[in-house]
């Protein structure tokens, strides 16, 4: 991989370049600013002065048109002041973008955003892979402007299971978003756009909820016609009463129009409900659309076919959402009680904007959930390509068409743990083909069993989502993941540790055994630790056979040597092993899986290490 990392390295300099350069513009920015905002103060001081030296002799008309020239200049440097503020917004916000991009690159994750995303307790093998959580997969993934492309995006990480792809989708993920990897510029300007106009994501079911059917009310035009005639003849007998040319007729009529509003007020009051704070969410999705109906995607059949229907033929989608957007502004007026009752008195406000409403939701009724839908998969798609630019040494994985079972499984070279520094990440070559395979691997504490079966586990995951993995090369046939790497005590079930882990070794054991879905890998790490020595050896041989009976393979990890002798037993049985090397006062661990099973143990010259007592002829 050697001749491949100096692209990475380019890749990084490129981001910390534009960093750089982003920053010295910032800082000349700033520097514009703080000069406008003095020379406002400025302005105002002088002519204050200027102004109080002619009023105070007397020299009304040149005061007054130093304060019209004043007035004219301020407001002419406070438009060019307003308007470099905004690119300094739009400047921060780029640089938040690429110093994210940048910490995602370098794993960098003090400076990559925190996942709020959760799962089920009881997942097959999100808690054990790191896939959610602090310094997870997701965390460094989810790049997402929308609930919609967040929630498809943990689909297709963490619902793997559930999924039956055919080949055919899963190929024509892959190529959408290696295809969208080329467009980084794109997706910055996106997720830059997104955050000019809020940081709330974009929630496409409160939207969706807008265009429910039962939104619609009976004889709404009706109405609206019949009380803006009542409202325009209130306002001319009001003008005409004020004028002092007719009796207070108005009052009449004034009755007669608060009564109708009254009758439609109940009717109307769920309209603000459903429409308050949504304005923004519509202008980002706007801003979004916008962003992909300007750009060409010539030749990026992939990206065309997803994208095609954003980019119609007549008024485009983003007009049509800034107009619901406008929409909603006006019907929001209801959060400020003062004007809302003040523009109602002179006219139907809310009913005007309901009827508008009404009618703008019949049109968009059945293309918008088309458009979110799309945009769920281009949002999720997208954050799949910025891993993929981030990291251009991963491979495109290659799926095994139409294996036998006995071809079922992973051929990866140089595969590594893409959650650990590049620094830091041990790479290794593996093979694991055949249902019923059953890798034993066994090794000292420490020396890198469980981080192995991870590794295993992550890149399946990020395989099968469509992405780019952590190997140089990587093929292998869709498989159901189930692992049993981290069991803890249960207080909330009552459950011990043992019968935790029980529980979720049963689960494996069902997946096996069940030929209608795609194979299972299972991951297993230190089976049995949780009871006796001799429970532990009994137990972890019945399961491990009936394991290599099941519609599955994979990995199983044990400190229990006995075991080793099960190769010689069972054709689908292979003994790996990891070791450390001994020093005078410390071990050393590299971290490779090695044939065959461990021939060195150092629990006991750890213990020395720490000071702890052992066996004198051990020592």
């Amino acid at each position: 991989m050697e001749n491949e990392y100096p692209l990475r390295q380019k890749r990084e300099l490129a981001i910390k370049r534009a960093i750089e350069r982003g920053t010295r513009m910032l800082e000349q920015g700033e520097q514009r600013s703080a000069m406008f905002s003095r020379g406002r103060m400025g302005i105002f001081l002088i002519a204050f002065l200027v102004c109080g030296v002619f009023y105070n002799n007397k020299l009304f008309v040149m005061g007054n048109w130093v304060l019209i020239a004043w007035i004219a200049i301020f407001i002419s440097v406070a438009h060019y002041h307003n308007r470099l503020e905004d690119k300094l917004t739009r400047l921060r916000l780029w640089l938040n973008v690429k110093q994210t991009n940048l910490a995602r690159l370098r794993l960098d994750w003090e400076n990559i955003p925190d996942s709020h995303i959760t799962l089920r307790g009881n997942h097959p093998y999100a808690g054990d892979l790191d896939v959610v959580g602090g310094h997870s997969l997701l965390q460094l993934l989810d790049t997402t402007v929308s609930d919609e492309g967040q929630i498809r995006l943990i689909s297709w990480v963490a619902e793997q299971n559930k999924q039956q792809l055919s080949l055919a989708q899963w190929l024509s993920r892959q190529k959408l978003v290696n295809a969208f990897t080329r467009f980084s510029g794109l997706r910055d300007r996106i997720r830059l756009v997104a955050k000019l106009v809020s940081h709330i994501p974009i929630n496409g079911d409160r939207i969706r909820v807008l265009l429910k059917d039962s939104f619609d009310i009976p004889r709404l035009q009706l109405q609206l016609f019949l009380t803006s005639i009542i409202a325009s003849i209130n306002v001319v007998l009001f003008v005409i009463w004020a004028i002092g040319m007719a009796p207070g007729y108005w009052i009449l009529t004034f009755l007669g129009y608060g009564f109708l509003m009254l009758m439609a007020g109940g009717r109307l009051s769920h309209v603000f409900e459903r429409t308050i704070n949504l304005q923004m969410e519509l202008e980002k999705l706007a801003a979004v659309i916008g962003v992909l109906e300007k750009r060409s995607f010539f030749g990026e059949q992939a990206i065309y076919q997803v994208i095609e229907p954003l980019q119609t033929v007549g008024e485009s989608p983003s007009l049509a959402i800034k107009r619901l957007a406008r929409i909603c502004s006006g019907l929001s007026i209801k959060g400020h009680p003062l004007i809302h009752i003040v523009l109602n008195l002179i006219g139907p406000w809310d009913m005007a904007w309901t009827w508008y409403l009404q009618k703008v939701c019949h049109r968009l009724r059945p293309v918008l959930p088309v458009w979110i839908e799309q945009m769920a998969t281009i949002d999720a798609t997208m954050t799949l390509g910025t891993f993929a630019y981030l990291n251009p040494d991963y491979v495109w994985p290659k799926p095994q068409e139409s294996p036998a079972n006995e071809e079922m499984g992973i051929v990866t070279t140089e595969v590594g743990h893409p959650l650990l520094a590049h620094e830091q990440r041990v790479r290794n070559n593996f093979s694991l083909q055949g249902i019923g395979q059953l890798f034993l691997v066994t090794g000292s504490n420490m020396s890198g069993k469980s981080n192995f079966l991870r590794t295993i586990g992550v890149n399946v995951c990020l395989a099968q989502a469509g992405g780019p993995v952590c190997a140089k090369s990587w093929e292998w046939s869709w498989m159901r993941i189930h692992s049993c790497l981290r069991v803890g005590d249960s207080l909330e079930e009552g459950l011990s540790y043992f019968y935790a882990e029980v529980k979720r070794l049963k689960r494996i054991l069902l997946a096996v055994s069940n030929q209608e879905f795609h194979p299972t890998i299972f991951l297993i790490d230190e089976i049995f630790k949780g009871t006796n020595n001799r429970e532990r050896l009994l137990g972890s041989e019945a399961f491990i056979r009936e394991l290599t009976t099941g519609y599955g393979l994979g990995l199983v990890t044990t400190h229990d040597l006995e075991l080793a002798r099960l190769e010689n037993e069972l054709l689908h049985i292979t003994n790996v092993h990891f070791q450390e090397t001994v020093g005078e006062k410390e071990l050393k661990f590299d971290y490779q899986i090695r044939p065959g099973p461990c021939p060195t143990t150092n629990a006991l010259r750890i213990m020395a290490m720490e000071g702890l007592p052992i066996p004198k002829e051990d020592t």
